[in-house]
């Protein structure tokens, strides 16, 4: 059911988060960026993003790490707690929580789904029924998954188009997600599941990270997905 504080008129656009709460959440979605990632997640000025991590800095929000022969920014247990109480305020003032919380939901009853393709992507049954590494020889195996897939990017499509238009920072995750499905259909195969990069799963994971942030559930506070 919606919540008819929910039904508010859009003719005003999407709410638009500040330059300096997008720099903080982009960290937390790429788990460690460096100026020039964090800027681009939003598409926003680097300098503006540089200034802005450097007082989050200051305030203790942010700090320098290196991990996994990656550098940059990561938050810290201070930041992830500010920048939830920033989306939250914004939610509020929005008064787009019950909107936001069933896309949530909607979402979450296909994450089983996303997590299993990307794992037949990865692995399948050899011809002793034991699971081994997918070498991507069997085209109907890959084919089925590829199908999954497709479906899966019309729901965060649909999800991303809605959440979009009344929160910005929350559209253009379907067109990510179709982008790299259509990289893996031209031959690219690793860009259902490579790291550090736009693939599915990479999309998939972020977007379930950001309505986690967004609605300030942590991952063992989840709801379990209604089927």
């Amino acid at each position: 059911m919606v919540n008819p504080s929910d039904l508010q008129d859009s003719s005003a656009g999407p709410v638009v988060s500040a330059p300096e709460l997008l720099a903080l959440h982009a960290v937390r979605l790429k788990g460690v960026a460096d100026d020039a990632q964090a800027a681009a997640r939003y598409g926003l000025d680097p300098e503006v993003v540089r200034e802005a991590l450097l007082d989050h800095e200051a305030r203790g929000w942010v700090t320098r790490r290196a991990f996994a022969g990656t550098r940059g920014w990561t938050l810290t247990d201070s930041g992830r707690a500010e920048g939830e109480r920033q989306l939250a305020g914004e939610l509020a003032a929005a008064g787009l929580g019950s909107f936001v919380r069933e896309r949530y939901e909607t979402f979450l009853a296909h994450n089983a789904r996303c997590l299993r393709a990307c794992t037949d992507w990865q692995l399948r049954p050899d011809d002793a029924g034991r699971l081994a590494v997918n070498n991507h020889g069997d085209a109907a195996w890959d084919g089925r998954v590829l199908d999954e897939l497709a479906a899966l990017g019309g729901v965060i499509e649909v999800l991303s188009e809605e959440l979009g238009t009344r929160i910005d920072r929350l559209g253009g995750y379907g067109s990510r997600f179709t982008g790299a499905l259509a990289r893996v259909r031209r031959g690219e195969l690793s860009w259902v599941d490579r790291v550090k990069e736009d693939s599915c799963h990479t999309v998939w994971m972020e977007l379930h990270e950001d309505l986690l942030a967004t609605l300030g559930i942590t991952r063992g506070e989840e709801p379990a997905a209604r089927a």
